[in-house]
């Protein structure tokens, strides 16, 4: 434990950026440690959200009201669709393929992590839920460690928001107690599968099942336009949105833990999911709807409530250089991402033009490689694995979605070829987002867009080179003829 001496002068440059990036009258509330909460949902689309577009009416009133006080990006994405590489990439800055942990794997021994530096300047870490993807533990430094079973009223994990409420106030009121800043990672375990209600639920857990509160139903939901809109299609994507808004009741209570602790003026609260739903074209891939993310910011006298960024590409990587920032923490070397505390503030970050996003293998370990550059229209794709053989494998191919699509694809023509596509792919694909957002239509071969496939191919091969990625040489030889 630190001494006094230490922790005030671990915290005095705090004062420095509430004075540059506050509009708050009072600038002797400046002092006061920053807290940081970052809120996740597991295999959340980012169209799933209301304010992100969702229809269903009220379908997450808490996220929507956590954007009106805050900031919503428009272009925020993970750089990995699937958890534990995901959150691991979150919390060293660096891509899965340069800190150890490509899948599902430990990062390496020499890559620090966020929760090492906000331990070593007196902060109290805590972790709600998926503890077990971010490995080692030891390297997370937890002060609070609560499982994914104890959050559970029933056999299912991590699905009881009330059971959030109680952890999330019992750890604001130690940090109180114990007169110490704290970070805390609340991590919802909705929507990931088996969703609420659903038959592959029933299989997993038996009787004892997680409570929901609202059944949204097949008529309610609008099925993305990535998957085809056939019954059994529907009905998991009204389970889905089940589970969507119980995710949303996690979100608020943990909202609500914080407010009851008296914590919310001093606290940075960032909101993102993990990945897009786990579902074909979505989770475990390189599409808009692998890898962009709700991401929502609250900084109570710092952000204007209710600005949307509509303008700056920012993604995971990002996250813990920009928190190091905000509390005026060293920068660790090796970081592949870059402080947003500009933009929070309200600047310009010209330089954030495009994101870089990739995906190496399932958790059985078996790899599926691929590279992605995505800017404000254009998504640029190679699977290094496709050969038209290797069939790909993965979660989002369980449930009823993929299914229902393998059966009616024998009567379906241009459903079978869509299908075929997902399950070979193609060596190269590019898409139009901004009119194809669903990526119905690969564009590799349009000669219209033979200059603009080039300059995606040059940023993609410099950002590789960059970060020294082991599949630079296999890109060179392949594409860059």
């Amino acid at each position: 434990m630190l001494n006094k001496t230490v922790t005030l002068i671990s915290f005095l440059p705090l004062a420095i950026c509430f004075i540059n990036c506050s509009n708050a009258e009072d600038d002797s509330k400046a002092t006061d440690p920053i807290n940081i909460l970052f809120i996740t949902a597991d295999d959340l689309n980012y169209n799933s959200v209301g304010c992100y577009g969702c229809t269903i009416p009220n379908i997450t009133p808490n996220i929507d009201r956590l954007a009106e006080q805050g900031m919503l990006f428009e272009h925020g994405f993970v750089n990995i669709a699937v958890c534990q590489p995901c959150r691991q990439s979150i919390m060293t800055g660096q891509y899965p393929h340069r800190n150890g942990a490509p899948g599902f794997d430990p990062i390496a021994p020499d890559v620090p992590t966020l929760q090492e530096q906000l331990n070593k300047a007196g902060y109290l870490n805590g972790i709600l839920g998926k503890e077990k993807h971010l490995k080692p533990m030891e390297r997370y430094c937890w002060d609070l460690c609560i499982t994914e079973g104890e959050l559970a009223s029933g056999i299912g994990i991590g699905r009881d928001p009330e059971r959030y409420y109680r952890y999330a106030s019992e750890f604001i009121a130690r940090a109180k107690k114990e007169n110490k800043p704290f970070f805390l990672m609340a991590n919802s375990h909705d929507p990931h599968r088996p969703f609420a209600g659903s038959d592959q639920e029933m299989r997993a857990w038996g009787a004892d099942l997680p409570k929901f509160t609202r059944k949204i139903l097949p008529d309610d939901v609008t099925v993305p336009g990535f998957l085809f809109d056939l019954p059994e299609v529907r009905l998991e994507m009204a389970e889905y949105y089940t589970s969507v808004h119980r995710c949303d009741q996690t979100v608020g209570a943990v909202l609500k833990a914080l407010e009851d602790g008296g914590a919310s003026k001093n606290t940075i609260v960032m909101f993102i999911s993990d990945n897009g739903m786990s579902v074909p074209f979505a989770k475990s891939n390189c599409y808009l709807n692998s890898n962009k993310t709700p991401w929502i910011v609250r900084w109570p006298d710092h952000i204007k409530p209710g600005s949307v960024d509509r303008t700056h590409f920012i993604s995971g990587i990002d996250y813990m250089p920009t928190i190091l920032d905000v509390l005026n923490l060293p920068q660790v070397p090796g970081m592949d991402g870059s402080s947003f505390l500009p933009i929070l503030c309200g600047e310009e970050q010209k330089h954030r033009t495009a994101v870089f996003t990739e995906y190496n293998k399932i958790f059985a370990g078996t790899k599926f490689p691929m590279r992605c550059v995505q800017t404000d229209r254009y998504g640029y794709i190679v699977n290094f694995w496709a050969d038209g053989k290797f069939r790909i494998r993965g979660e989002a191919m369980s449930g009823r979605t993929f299914s229902a699509m393998n059966q009616a694809a024998s009567t379906d023509e241009n459903l079978a070829k869509r299908l075929d596509l997902y399950i070979y792919r193609t060596p190269e694909e590019l898409y139009d987002f901004e009119t194809d957002p669903d990526g119905l239509v690969n564009l590799i071969d349009d000669p219209n867009l033979r200059h603009e496939k080039e300059r995606l191919k040059k940023l993609l091969h410099a950002e590789m080179r960059r970060s020294q990625d082991p599949l630079l040489d296999e890109f060179e030889s392949r594409f860059m003829r």
